[in-house]
């Protein structure tokens, strides 16, 4: 049976995007996600968004994503939700990605949209997501809305409205990108049935603003007591501690993007204890002496002082 949209539980708070652990020789190392996830808990995360751009899911073989899915599950022991990132260049391996995920009882999936073939139009988007979703019709999906990577630029209210009975399990979307006026016209469509999760850390503050509830990151990884001080702030009409917060945010990942982006991202949860190995290539893993620079630059800042506890 497809899922009601007015039964489903919704998704709201943090959700951490995390990055997928390797080992010297680049394999994916399991064992290290239960250490993650006890971190994410510890830290009041309310999900992880598994094998994303973030845990590198692209660069990944189909067998390392399931293996990983289930690792994920397992480790967060229904403290937290686990929505599984199913999207590849081919439909089957979509659709056994999702058909895996709801076996072994992940809370939701997101599917990207094809980045090679694109769609032509809106209607065919629609249409790409029904075919996905109706693998697992019980099974929340969320369209992974990336365009800066997938090069797929189409409004998401639009396509929401053309999903929307194509694929009654559509939940909403990972929304990772800046339009605001496009997301607040999701949040708002009708009557807020669909989950926006924002997918931009340093813009929280403004999808707050325009009634979010929920957002995936990767920076909630490591600071997430930072970003839930900011959104208590806000809940509090705390206008100007929620924008200093956010200000700190926005330098904090000013800093990662100098410093190589993802594999700074990867360095910066191994300075507060979570070593999460290399990256795959074409990314490349920050040397010794990068990393150190890395920490002088955060320093200053107080990033030891709001990041992970």
């Amino acid at each position: 049976m497809p899922v009601s949209p007015n039964a489903r539980e919704h998704l709201i708070g943090l959700i951490a995007a995390p990055f997928t652990p390797m080992d010297g020789d680049g394999d994916v190392n399991l064992p290290v996600v239960e250490k993650l996830a006890a971190l994410f808990a510890r830290n009041g995360v309310a999900g992880a968004f598994v094998c994303g751009t973030t845990g590198e899911g692209l660069s990944l073989t189909t067998e390392e994503r399931m293996r990983l899915a289930e690792r994920w599950v397992e480790a967060a022991q229904g403290e937290f939700a686990v929505i599984v990132h199913a999207g590849h260049a081919s439909m089957r391996e979509t659709q056994a990605l999702v058909a895996h995920a709801a076996g072994i009882g992940a809370t939701a999936i997101a599917v990207l949209p094809p980045i090679y073939y694109r769609p032509a139009s809106i209607a065919e988007l629609a249409a790409y997501l029904a075919e996905a979703a109706s693998t697992a019709p019980s099974l929340p999906m969320y369209y992974y809305h990336i365009p800066s990577l997938s090069q797929v630029h189409v409004p998401v209210c639009d396509l929401l409205l053309a999903a929307a009975d194509r694929a009654p399990n559509l939940a909403g979307a990972k929304y990772t990108f800046e339009d605001l006026a496009d997301y607040g016209r999701c949040v708002d469509l009708l009557r807020g049935r669909f989950d926006m999760l924002f997918g931009r850390d340093e813009m929280l503050l403004g999808a707050l603003a325009v009634g979010g509830r929920g957002a995936v990151g990767t920076t909630y990884g490591f600071a997430a007591p930072l970003y839930l001080r900011l959104i208590e702030a806000f809940n509090a009409s705390d206008l100007p501690a929620a924008r200093a917060l956010q200000a700190k945010s926005r330098e904090m990942i000013a800093i990662m993007r100098r410093h190589g982006g993802l594999p700074a991202g990867k360095a910066m949860i191994r300075l507060v204890g979570m070593d999460c190995g290399p990256c795959r290539p074409p990314l490349r893993t920050l040397s010794v002496e990068q990393a150190g620079r890395l920490r002088a630059d955060l320093e200053p800042l107080g990033f030891f002082d709001f990041c992970c506890r």
